[in-house]
């Protein structure tokens, strides 16, 4: 793999590249509507942001207080490279810094298998969320994560 760092940081501090890749990913690929994709929850959250060596970011995700993992992205260029699984790694090992439990997300049907490979485990029915179909995940901390 190449160069790239991982590291935290919050949307006050980084909204400028945080929601470009998340526009990128969410309104420009997935056709997410514009007005969705930032809520009141990103100045609450912890994100994670990978960039390359010359400081380009190419993945994002948040960690909110209530253990809820969302808004996981990575740059199409920048994809089955491993990225995905640093940040949430990295919102991971945060949570467990923080004591908080459980550690679950809202995952596109499409992404299931990224997240069983970190540890997450199905819960529940699928369900529509921004027109797109979800199902609930938890983090098993006894399930290897990679």
């Amino acid at each position: 793999m190449i160069n790239i760092t991982v590291r935290l940081t919050d949307w006050r501090t980084d909204r400028a590249c945080l929601f470009a890749v998340r526009e990128a990913v969410f309104v420009q690929e997935q056709q997410i509507p514009l007005e969705l994709e930032e809520d009141e929850w990103d100045v609450l959250a912890t994100h994670a942001v990978a960039e390359t060596a010359q400081g380009e970011a190419i993945a994002t995700a948040r960690l909110l207080e209530t253990g809820q993992i969302g808004r996981v992205a990575v740059l199409k260029a920048w994809r089955g490279q491993g990225i995905g699984a640093l940040v949430v790694q990295a919102l991971l090992e945060h949570a467990q810094r923080c004591q908080l439990t459980p550690v679950f997300l809202h995952s596109q049907l499409s992404a299931l298998g990224f997240y069983e490979k970190a540890g997450f485990v199905s819960e529940g029915e699928d369900f529509m969320e921004d027109g797109i179909p979800h199902r609930l995940m938890r983090f098993n901390a006894m399930q290897p994560s990679t």
